[in-house]
């Protein structure tokens, strides 16, 4: 897998962010993952020496109930921020990455024996949260505008990366590539305003990362795209940074770090020790159990992976699509392992 070719009409069409400039042999997106993270709440270790977003303490609360496992509660929050605070982008960022993990969950599934959401159609749901991620831009460049902050660009960033995320699973891949290297500006710019903020990391390291896994040809052409470049080893170390270092998106550089070492690296064991602490903090998120189920069934740990599909089965996930999901993947994996359910 490591060294699959891609072809060269996926690279012209320059996939950005996890659906980006190059789709890999087995049709899964690079680029748009490169810059993609949404937010987390509070992250697993932090140091002092670093600096914390003005976050409101409802936006908090709704990041954790996010990652608890719970986006429409998380929803219900970040529309308190919108109400308290209409001009900032914090709420409506916020929306638009509650829904992405709503459709994220939806849309688990297994190939190649890897999970992940591997394509996507138009749906009310991705509207909604494209409609709320462009919200949050405009309101961020408004800001932006009348006073600049290291702050404010990390939102525009972000949200810009939630929009890549979602067209690039679309398939509309120079949408996403402009989305994403408008996003990639956001954070640099962040970084150089305030190198003590962490957040920045984690969208710069994902798309060190995966620019730099792209073939030597794919690498030219991106030259003649315009696309920046990056460096893989560059980026491990940023989003390692950001595990321990950033506030909202310390969860994110975690968990996109372990998922595509495992998908791309085939590090199997070296993603599962990185999935492994956020099953424990957060234990009724299934989308951690299940992942983790499946790097365990990936290093033949078949009663390991087959408790993880289990517990992620029993959890009480509200939303009903979800919940239907989150039951199809863990018998699907179970039955993978040669077990019973």
């Amino acid at each position: 897998m490591r060294g699959r070719e891609t072809s060269l009409s996926d690279a012209v069409e320059c996939n950005a962010m996890r659906g980006s400039l190059l789709l890999r042999a087995r049709r899964l997106p690079r680029i748009a993952c490169a810059i993609i993270f949404c937010f987390v709440a509070a992250p697993l270790c932090h140091a002092q020496d670093v600096h914390r977003l003005s976050l409101p303490q409802e936006a908090r609360d709704g990041l954790d109930a996010l990652y608890r496992g719970d986006p429409d509660a998380a929803l219900a929050l970040f529309r308190r921020v919108q109400i308290s605070e209409p001009g900032s982008p914090i709420g409506y960022l916020m929306e638009a990455d509650a829904r992405w993990w709503k459709i994220y969950c939806r849309s688990l599934e297994f190939k190649w024996n890897m999970l992940d959401v591997w394509a996507l159609g138009p749906s009310p749901e991705g509207d909604a949260m494209l409609a709320a991620a462009d919200k949050a831009v405009a309101l961020a460049d408004v800001r932006i505008q009348q006073s600049e902050t290291a702050e404010l660009h990390i939102y525009a960033g972000a949200a810009l990366a939630l929009r890549a995320r979602l067209l690039g699973l679309h398939g509309d891949h120079r949408a996403t590539a402009r989305a994403g290297v408008k996003a990639r500006e956001h954070f640099l710019r962040a970084k150089a305003l305030d190198p003590k903020l962490a957040d920045s990391d984690t969208g710069l390291g994902l798309y060190n990362y995966y620019i730099d896994t792209l073939t030597g040809f794919v690498k030219i052409l991106r030259v003649f795209m315009g696309i920046p470049g990056g460096n893989k080893q560059e980026g491990i170390q940023q989003l390692t940074y950001a595990m321990d270092h950033a506030d909202m998106t310390a969860v994110e550089a975690r968990f996109y770090l372990s998922i595509d070492l495992r998908l791309y690296d085939w590090q199997y064991e070296r993603a599962a020790g990185l999935m492994a602490p956020l099953v424990a903090r957060y234990p009724q998120n299934p989308i951690f159990a299940l992942m983790l189920g499946n790097m365990n069934a990936l290093l033949n740990r078949k009663e390991q992976a087959a408790a993880n599909y289990r517990a992620a089965a029993a959890m009480p996930v509200p939303d009903p699509k979800s919940h239907e999901r989150v039951a199809k993947i863990s018998r699907e994996g179970i039955a993978a392992l040669g077990l019973r359910p």
